[in-house]
């Protein structure tokens, strides 16, 4: 079973295209590091991805709250999480992070490496770096969630 797939996005179009193809894979509960630079298309990824599970509504960069709750069409929730303004770990503390595994959820969190410890174990990691006019987007399993996840989209 593969762990790893590799994607070449040539432009926003297929960014969105991204999420739609993740959104149609995706199983609850899934915890998901979207890692990369400052414009790499982490806050994209996640809009297309919410948007495509059914959020209903403006999708928010929680680049000054932090942390934005969104419920799904199926009573499920998502959680959209930047860290970039974290200092420590420890301050994710006073978030309520709690609630994100207490229900079947799937959260995605940019900048991931800036929680380490406080946050649970992420299923699949997604690289997003600049390729050419374009990005690439790179998916790595790190549980038997992700592994599934990968397997779906590369069929």
């Amino acid at each position: 079973m593969s762990t790893e797939h590799s994607v070449l996005l040539a432009n926003p179009a297929a960014t969105d295209a991204l999420g739609a193809r993740l959104a149609a894979v995706t199983d609850l509960p899934l915890t998901v590091a979207l890692e990369g630079t400052l414009g790499a298309g982490k806050s994209a990824l996640a809009r297309a991805w919410l948007t495509a599970l059914g959020v209903i509504g403006r999708i928010k960069s929680p680049t000054y709250t932090l942390i934005e709750r969104y419920p799904l069409p199926d009573g499920a929730l998502a959680w959209h999480l930047d860290l970039y303004r974290i200092a420590a770990p420890d301050e994710l503390h006073y978030l309520g992070l709690d609630e994100i595994t207490a229900t079947p959820a799937l959260a995605l969190v940019e900048w991931p490496e800036r929680g380490t410890g406080a946050l649970p174990a992420f299923d699949l990691s997604i690289r997003l770096s600049a390729e050419g006019d374009g990005r690439r987007a790179e998916l790595r399993a790190n549980s038997a969630a992700g592994h599934r996840l990968i397997a779906r989209l590369a069929a």
